[in-house]
């Protein structure tokens, strides 16, 4: 049976160049939630996430998918969590997440990892969409 689409299929295709060429942005809200993504769509990616790393920039988000689940165990810093459905609704945050933890959507399809203090300032929440745009340069 074939996978049906998600939110983050412009990413996967064959013509979407590198994810940096990509933002991640709220409807309805002006701000981006990401300016600059890197993905995490292959076991490989997926298992090393930001581990290894001193931080993230702002305006960074690393995306994770397929993922219902995150830890933070050998993590030099505190991460932002949004965990997002298939069609792109927030089903869950989670704010500064210190090392040693973990985190779970049973809903969820994509965990974006943002650094500390991107939800505040983005004023993202739980009921929100999210989508995907080419920067423009």
């Amino acid at each position: 049976m074939p996978q049906r689409p998600h939110f983050l299929q412009p990413l996967l295709t064959r013509e979407a160049g590198s994810v940096e060429d990509w933002s991640i942005h709220v409807e309805g809200r002006q701000a981006p939630l990401a300016t600059r993504l890197e993905g995490a769509f292959d076991s490989g990616s997926r298992n090393r996430g930001l581990l290894g790393r001193n931080g993230l920039a702002p305006g960074t988000a690393l995306v994770i998918a397929p993922s219902q689940a995150v830890h933070t165990f050998s993590m030099r810093f505190p991460i932002d969590l949004v965990f997002a459905n298939r069609e792109g609704v927030v089903v869950k945050t989670r704010t500064a997440v210190p090392k040693s933890r973990i985190a779970i959507a049973l809903r969820g399809f994509a965990v974006i990892e943002l650094a500390a203090g991107a939800i505040a300032s983005s004023g993202v929440q739980v009921g929100d969409r999210l989508t995907i745009r080419k920067n423009i340069k």
